[in-house]
């Protein structure tokens, strides 16, 4: 169900995260779609269960899921696909926007780019 890529920089939890975020927009999970528990995807992908707890705790507090205690993790019912679409683009964007920043880009110079979209 879900892939990683163990050679990229980038953290596995955010892997995750983001797997669930694209099958949730692809229409693959649906609202109120049960995901798998914490330890089966930890032993599945032979990674450690906090990783995947991470990764779960970041969903919640994004509202892409929600948890019950005792009865697992479950799509939000108030998405859709198209807002968890829409919410990984922006995700994305603020990633990119970051990067810029760190390479220097100013205020005003990221200000013109997305004026020039919006």
């Amino acid at each position: 169900m879900f892939s990683l890529d163990i050679s990229s920089r980038v953290p596995i939890y955010e892997q995750l995260y983001n797997n669930v975020v694209r099958l949730i927009s692809a229409g693959v999970l649906k609202q109120g779609d049960r995901l798998p528990p914490v330890r089966s995807i930890a032993t599945e992908l032979s990674v450690n269960p906090n990783t995947v707890s991470k990764a779960y705790k970041l969903l919640e507090n994004d509202g892409y899921i929600c948890s019950a205690v005792g009865k697992g993790s479950f799509v939000s019912p108030d998405l859709s696909p198209q807002n968890a679409e829409k919410q990984l683009a922006l995700n994305e964007f603020e990633a990119e926007l970051k990067k810029s920043i760190s390479a220097g880009a100013s205020k005003d110079e990221i200000l013109k780019i997305v004026e020039r979209w919006v």
